[in-house]
C-alpha cells in the first residue's frame, strides 16, 4: 500500500520509526530542524543525538525542508505533543493531497482545549485519513530490533490493514483497533503515572508500594479514560496496561526517571535538566489533571502527582497522603 513515507521528527522515536520502517519502503524521508543533526545522518547513516548506536537504512534520507513531505502517501507525526499544532499549521500551508495518511505518534493531550493529537491534526486535515500509533515502545528497544507490540488506532479498515502491514516485522507485531480515543488516551495518561511510579521508586518505598501504585492507577485510567471517550476494553491492552506497565518500571522511561530524580530531593527543573530530553508527563499532568477535572473524575494519584509538580509539595508527603485516604472497595 505504501511505497514511501516521511516521518517528521528526528528525535529517538522518530529516529527509531525511520530505522523500522525504512527497510521496507523506496524512500523514507526524515525532516528534522537542526541541520547538523540532518547532515550526519545523511552522512553516516546514525542520528549523532538519539539512538546513536541504531543504523539507518540507505532509504532514509534527511533533511529541513519540511516540503519534503509532499507527495509521499504516509505522514508519521513523531513531534512533541506540544509542537503538533504547528506542525499541523505549517503543513496545511503546504496543501497535503486528501489522500495523504496521517498517523499520529505521540502521547499526550493539549492543554486549554483538552483535545487529543488525532483530533487536532483531523481539524487541521478534515478530509484526510488520520490514524494512531501506540503501545509499550520505547524508542531504544525498537531501534535495537528488540521484540516490540503496538497497536494502531484507525476506523479505516483498508488504512488499517495497510499501516498494520507496514508495522509488521521479525521482532515487531502490530494489532489494530477503531477506538482511536481510548488508545490516544491510555498513552498520555500513563505518563503521569510514569512520574508517580518514579517517585515512588525515588523514595525507595519498596515494590508492594510501586506494585499496588500501578495497579491503582490502571483503575484510575480506565476510569478517566472511559469518562474522556475510550473505551473500557482498549486500556487493558496495549495502550493501556501494556503501556502503563512498560513506562512505569522501564529505564528508559522518561517519565519514570523524572520521577525517580524528584523522589531522590531534586527539584523539577533540575530533573528535567538533567534529563535533557521531553518527558511528556511533565505537560501532561497539567493536561491531564485540567481534563479530569472538567469531567468531574475522580483521580487521587494525578491529583497527588498535580500537587508535587505544580503546588510545591513534598513528593514523600503526597504519597503519604495517597496511601493514608480513607478505606474504600476496590471495586471503585
Amino acid at each position: 500500500m505504501f511505497s514511501s513515507a516521511a516521518i517528521v521528527g528526528t528525535g529517538s522515536f522518530g529516529t527509531a520509526l525511520a530505522h523500522l520502517i525504512g527497510g521496507s519502503l523506496e524512500k523514507v524521508v526524515l525532516v528534522g530542524r537542526d541541520a547538523e543533526t540532518v547532515d550526519a545522518i545523511n552522512r553516516n547513516r546514525k542520528n549523532p543525538r538519539y539512538l546513536r548506536e541504531t543504523e539507518l537504512p540507505a532509504s532514509v534520507e534527511a533533511t529541513t525542508d519540511l516540503s519534503a513531505v509532499v507527495g509521499h502517501p504516509l505522514i508519521l507525526f513523531a513531534v512533541p505533543t506540544s509542537a503538533t499544532r504547528d506542525l499541523v499549521d505549517r503543513l496545511a500551508r503546504l496543501g497535503l493531497s486528501e489522500g495523504t495518511a496521517l498517523l499520529s505518534c505521540a502521547k499526550g493531550i493539549e492543554r486549554g482545549t483538552g483535545e487529543r493529537m488525532s483530533e487536532i491534526i483531523q481539524r487541521g486535515f478534515p478530509d484526510n485519513p488520520v490514524a494512531v500509533l501506540s503501545g509499550p515502545n520505547h524508542a531504544e528497544e525498537i531501534g535495537g530490533d528488540l521484540a516490540t507490540c503496538a497497536v494502531i488506532g484507525c476506523r479505516d479498515e483498508t488504512l488499517a490493514c495497510g499501516l498494520q502491514q507496514l508495522f509488521t516485522a521479525p521482532h515487531f507485531r502490530s494489532y489494530t483497533s477503531d477506538d482511536i480515543a481510548g488508545i490516544e488516551l491510555g498513552g498520555a495518561i500513563k505518563n503521569v503515572y510514569a512520574i508517580a511510579a518514579g517517585i515512588a521508586s525515588g523514595l525507595q518505598l519498596g515494590d508492594n508500594a510501586i506494585a499496588a501504585l500501578v495497579t491503582r492507577a490502571l483503575a484510575e485510567m480506565t476510569r478517566l479514560g472511559v469518562r474522556l471517550g475510550g473505551r473500557i476494553e482498549t486500556f487493558a491492552g496495549l495502550s493501556g496496561v501494556g503501556d502503563l506497565i512498560a513506562t512505569c518500571f522501564s529505564e528508559h522511561s522518561r517519565n519514570h526517571r523524572v520521577g525517580k530524580a524528584l523522589g531522590r530531593g531534586q527539584t523539577l527543573k533540575e530533573a528535567v535538566d538533567a534529563l535533557g530530553m521531553v518527558a511528556e508527563g511533565v505537560p501532561n499532568t497539567l493536561s491531564i489533571h485540567e481534563a479530569a477535572r472538567k469531567v468531574g473524575a475522580r483521580t487521587p494519584i494525578i491529583d497527588a502527582v498535580h500537587a508535587i509538580l505544580y503546588e510545591d509539595m513534598p513528593a514523600a508527603r503526597a504519597l503519604s497522603e495517597l496511601l493514608n485516604r480513607d478505606p474504600r472497595p476496590e471495586a471503585e
